[in-house]
């Protein structure tokens, strides 16, 4: 029994299941070839010695006063000449020597080992799995089917599905991929490991893996807001104050944002500074427009933010983009207004100032100065085009004017000539 004993060590190595999983396996596949072998329902079970690797299969009978089936019953007199101590409903134990199981039960036998080994690798997968869920994980594309990737990731295949993926991504078999382990569920077939590539933890765990002050928890990320494939924002926070958060997450010369967006295949990412007062988060959530002021609404938990009149557009987004995720990134309803819109032509700003907070109004003024220069600066420009443009006009008129006047000038030379040459004769 010992080449089978070192079958069993091989297989604890090869398959990384332990000895007592395997030994059990071994046990109740015994049990059934035992069954099958002699057609019996008997309570019988299986013992291996772990050194020897010899196997004992026992079997159990109840003892009774009276046997009514044979099976599973024993006399209390048949009992007490295996051992004298038995007493009625104690339960009798005795081996019982497998012989000529046969090539059926040997059958049996192998299949039920092979069928228990698969059973408790794919336990281990899964529970290797279930651990690592909302984790980052590398493989290999292993194969693609109808939009669908498998990826190895090591002792199993991940799924990655049209829908968890940018529109823009495309792969071919033996790219390596990250993806995140967005869930992971029992099924016939094993385990089934979902991946995410369009999961707002994707990025936050991209983010983990550049920026090593995320890591050890310098830097918190607050919050993400994500449209995959198109643009991201990021809320970050630290109580250091010896930190820049924004900057810890840009690195030196935009490193660290720019791996993490060639991962996202050019995806653009916004990151801002998370604040606890709801104006000031408002304010910082809609980069890169400038806010002027904000009103809050705390039982509605509503927001009403002022822009300039031409960052209007800016604030908004293409196609309302920027202001949806800045309003998923702080957990609030955002109602983007104007300056002309919120204050109206002419009316009194001040009685305003009661319901809104101001964000760097120096910054708007620079702005807004800014803003003048470049509009004179475009009138007075226009108005150096419209006087050349009437110059141009004005010598083009006089020169079709020439034009006009030199065959009449011809004419009367050419009369003045002959009415000469007709004197002299």
């Amino acid at each position: 029994m010992s080449d089978f004993m070192d079958a069993i060590n091989d297989l604890v190595k090869e398959k990384g299941i332990t000895k007592d999983v395997i030994m059990e396996a071994i046990e109740s596949a015994l049990v059934s070839a035992y069954k099958k072998n002699y057609g019996t329902a008997a309570n019988v079970r299986a013992e291996m010695n772990e050194e020897t690797g010899d196997v004992e299969v026992l079997m159990q009978k109840e003892v009774v006063e009276e046997v009514e089936d044979d099976a599973t019953q024993i006399s209390l007199k048949e009992a007490q000449e295996i051992d004298s101590r038995y007493q009625v409903e104690d339960i009798v134990e005795y081996q019982v020597t497998p012989k000529d199981f046969g090539r059926i039960a040997a059958q049996t036998a192998k299949q039920v080992v092979v069928q228990r080994l698969r059973e408790a690798e794919r336990g281990m997968v899964y529970d290797n799995y279930i651990k690592r869920q909302g984790e980052l994980v590398t493989g290999v594309v292993q194969r693609i089917s109808n939009d669908t990737i498998f990826v190895n990731i090591g002792n199993t295949e991940g799924i990655l599905v049209k829908g968890e993926r940018a529109s823009g991504e495309r792969y071919r078999v033996n790219d390596r991929i990250k993806a995140y382990i967005m869930d992971v569920r029992k099924s016939n077939k094993g385990p089934q490991i979902f991946l995410s590539r369009t999961h707002p933890g994707f990025v936050e765990k991209l983010f983990e893996l550049e920026v090593p002050e995320i890591e050890d928890g310098d830097v918190v990320i607050k919050s993400i807001a994500r449209e995959a494939g198109s643009r991201t924002k990021i809320a970050v926070y630290t109580e250091d104050e010896d930190i820049d958060p924004v900057g810890a997450c840009v690195g030196q010369n935009g490193n660290r944002v720019r791996n993490i967006v060639d991962e996202l295949w050019g995806e653009k990412i916004d990151i801002t500074t998370w604040d606890d007062d709801p104006a000031i988060l408002i304010s910082n959530v809609l980069s890169p427009a400038k806010v002027e002021a904000v009103a809050i609404d705390e039982e509605e938990k509503a927001a009403t933010a002022v822009v300039p009149d031409y960052q209007l557009s800016l604030a908004i987004g293409k196609e309302g983009q920027n202001v949806r995720l800045a309003a998923r990134l702080c957990g609030w309803k955002i109602d983007i207004k104007s300056h002309s819109q919120y204050f109206g032509d002419g009316e009194d700003e001040d009685a305003y100032e009661d319901d809104m907070e101001y964000a760097d109004e120096a910054v708007y003024e620079d702005e807004i100065e800014e803003a003048v220069e470049t509009e004179e600066a475009a009138e007075a420009e226009e108005a150096a085009e419209t006087e050349e443009a009437a110059e141009a006009e004005e010598a083009v008129e006089v020169e079709e004017a020439d034009a006009e006047a030199a065959p009449e000038e011809e004419a009367e030379a050419s009369d003045e000539a002959m009415y000469a040459k007709e004197d002299e004769e």
